[in-house]
């Protein structure tokens, strides 16, 4: 039975407006040198974009490096998955106590973590918590398959795994978490949803988190697209009411294509639609 921990300190009031967030998951892509080489191709044309929150999440072997490069700059780093627990016997894994160091945020969830690493709901939530605790702000990747979709199960998947990812998470610290919805079926495959679709699962992804706590928590939890999107479609995605962001897969390895994706984000801003 999940037990979602409503209790803890109350939550600041909401904003009066979301900040978009912009985040780059580089995958197992890039060296460290061309790593550092498309964050130097990026770094002055993104700092011009100041009302959007751009984040870069590139493998663990150029985190430090990247740190030292974005330092005097506006945007911040993730690292795209962790283990649970601070220190121990545990090969290969890198720990929140580690990542908080040089990063802000860590992506948590996502669905080739889920696929080919057999991630459950179970092990993000205890990832969710152990990032929290640590201040790292977790980005919880969830998302149907095309079968599921195709079943009518989305909303009953989705909200399944929003509510285990934040099971035993105070209002307080659920209140600045992010949750990027990526449908499985347009992850990688140029099939990405439309702009109303996306937005009616993000819309139930905030009324789930208003069931979960109260509409206070929910207006200040950030909710990203993530799904084939690129310069072209972005303003579609950004300009929906419960859209506040996207998790940029492909595009975001080539700096013209990110740059244009956050150039577009913020000027959906003064068109967003209520």
């Amino acid at each position: 039975m999940v037990q979602i921990n409503r209790g803890g300190n109350v939550p600041p009031p909401p904003p009066a407006r979301r900040v978009p967030l912009i985040a780059g998951n580089w995958k197992m892509n890039l060296t460290v040198d061309e790593s550092l080489a498309l964050i130097d191709e990026m770094l002055e044309d993104l700092d011009a974009y100041e009302e959007v929150e751009t984040v870069i999440c590139p493998p663990f072997i150029a985190l430090f490096p990247a740190m030292e490069l974005v330092e005097d700059s506006g945007i911040k780093l993730g690292a795209q998955n962790m283990f649970y627990k601070d220190s121990g016997a545990y090969t290969g894994e890198i720990s929140p106590l580690m990542l908080r160091e040089v990063c802000d945020y860590v992506i948590l969830g996502h669905s080739e973590r889920r696929l080919y690493f057999n991630e459950n709901d179970e092990d993000i939530n205890l990832k969710v918590k152990a990032a929290l605790k640590d201040d790292l702000t977790p980005i919880i990747a969830v998302g149907e398959n095309l079968a599921q979709r195709e079943d009518n199960l989305t909303a009953e998947i989705i909200s399944n795994q929003v509510e285990i990812a934040l099971n035993d998470v105070n209002a307080y610290d659920a209140s600045s978490v992010v949750i990027a919805y990526e449908p499985l079926w347009a992850i990688g495959t140029g099939q990405a949803a439309s702009a109303e679709t996306a937005n009616e699962v993000c819309k139930f992804i905030r009324q789930t988190i208003v069931r979960l706590y109260d509409q206070s928590v929910a207006d200040r939890v950030r909710i990203q697209y993530g799904g084939s999107v690129n310069p072209a479609n972005i303003s579609d995605f950004m300009c929906e009411s419960d859209i506040d962001g996207a998790l940029v897969g492909g595009a975001s390895l080539k700096a013209a294509d990110f740059v244009k994706i956050v150039a577009r984000t913020q000027e959906c801003i003064p068109r967003k639609k209520k």
